[in-house]
């Protein structure tokens, strides 16, 4: 009998790593038996834009999409795809508004999590539009930039209501700083964020699918050096919470591909960033991390392909709300019945159990190439596509060793 393929689509920008590591492993997986004895390979295919007839019917099974949140072309691809053709795409395109930091605060606010104060502040100057001097001039209501501030207390933090890549983000520590930094805004609509002083960990978790990594995270340090390898950094009780939230926030949305940050004080965990379209999974900034990372990846979209797993677009608000309005329900509990929803939306022990079955070769399969001269050329590719040359033996060393201490591990 034939193997069914099942292609997968990558929409990508200007990335070159993960996509090369991605369809390395992918073309290594070989045939899949799944667990209904049934025969399946994966393969992939970058994406490319070009006019497209609504009623074109595609051939991808599946599309991780890099692109589409800034580039609207290809998003309003994804909606099609999504409403007509029922492909399978790791991030819903219906909820890429959400993917603000704003809607995700005001999720996570309305489930009960230790959110940071937050206000937004109308536009430092007009929008691009005709009607603003007249609509401006009538309804804006004026406010103290000032009071606001004190409110929130220093030192606080100004960013963006959509986010991303840190675009726009400034720390502000007194009255001359959110001045600067409100007038420096522009036509960017501005939060304004209390801090959490003398936090003890900031954390940065990356989760695809049922899968999670909370890392410890340093942003004050250069990219290459943000991700520390500390195990055990947290308590089981805040890793835990850390891992809920992060699955939480993917489940609620229909996300499937992102990360999140959150700050830990006195067992207290603060989310304040968690919508992400495009998360970080350069081999430059993941390093050690980086093969865990890929191994997730390719072993989630396996799952959807092969299983033929339903896509859910679309967010369903009511089992998660009627969660958070419980009075009888301490937040322990709560969190516990959120890990239960998102364990149900990923299917996470029918995944699990598909991953030591159908899948049980991949991690030794992932180790086998990260330890190759491929994986070796393709970080020096990156290295070079990367840093100037003066410094590609540095980082090439640099990254190389983080890595090298993964394949260490994975041995002990």
């Amino acid at each position: 009998m034939t193997a069914t393929d099942h292609p997968v689509g990558l929409l990508l920008g200007a990335e070159e790593d993960w996509p090369t590591a991605f369809e390395a492993l992918a073309a290594r997986l070989g045939v899949l038996t799944a667990p209904d004895g049934s025969t399946h390979t994966v393969s992939t295919e970058r994406m490319t834009i070009e006019p497209f007839n609504l009623r074109d019917r595609p051939h991808h099974e599946l599309v991780i999409d890099r692109l589409a949140h800034w580039y609207y072309h290809p998003r309003e691809w994804l909606k099609k795809v999504a409403l007509m053709d029922d492909v399978y795409l790791l991030n819903s395109p219906f909820t890429f508004q959400s993917m603000e930091k704003h809607s995700a605060y005001c999720a996570l606010m309305r489930l009960g999590m230790n959110v940071p104060e937050t206000v937004l502040v109308p536009y430092k100057h007009p929008v691009d539009n005709a009607r603003w001097a007249y609509t401006s001039a009538r309804y804006n209501r004026g406010f103290d930039l000032d009071e606001i501030a004190a409110s929130l207390g220093y030192p606080l933090y100004m960013k963006p209501f959509d986010g991303g890549g840190w675009r726009g983000v400034s720390q502000v520590r007194d009255r001359e700083d959110l001045h600067r930094a409100y007038d420096d805004s522009g036509e960017m609509l501005m939060h304004l964020q209390a801090s959490v002083p003398d936090y003890e960990h900031f954390v940065r978790t990356l989760t695809i699918g049922p899968e999670t990594m909370a890392m410890k995270f340093r942003p004050d340090e250069p990219m290459h050096d943000r991700y520390a390898v500390v195990h055990g950094f947290l308590s089981d009780e805040v890793g835990r919470e850390v891992v809920t939230t992060s699955q939480t926030v993917n489940a609620f949305f229909r996300w499937e591909f992102n990360s999140c940050e959150m700050l830990v004080k006195d067992g207290v965990v603060y989310p304040i960033d968690y919508a992400n379209a495009c998360p970080d999974v350069a081999v430059t900034s993941l390093h050690y991390y980086f093969p865990w990372a890929m191994t997730a990846l390719l072993r989630w979209s396996t799952y959807c392909v092969v299983t033929g797993r339903s896509p859910r677009p679309h967010i369903d608000t009511a089992p998660w709300f009627a969660v958070a309005d419980d009075p009888a329900l301490g937040h322990e509990d709560r969190l516990a019945a959120y890990q239960a929803l998102a364990d149900a939306h990923f299917e996470t022990e029918r995944y699990r159990e598909f991953c030591a079955t159908t899948l049980a070769h991949v991690p030794e399969m992932v180790l086998d190439w990260v330890a190759s001269d491929d994986f070796r050329r393709m970080l020096t590719s990156t290295v070079q596509q990367t840093y100037p040359p003066q410094e590609w033996d540095r980082f090439e060393a640099h990254f190389g060793g983080l890595v090298g201490l993964w394949l260490s591990d994975q041995h002990r």
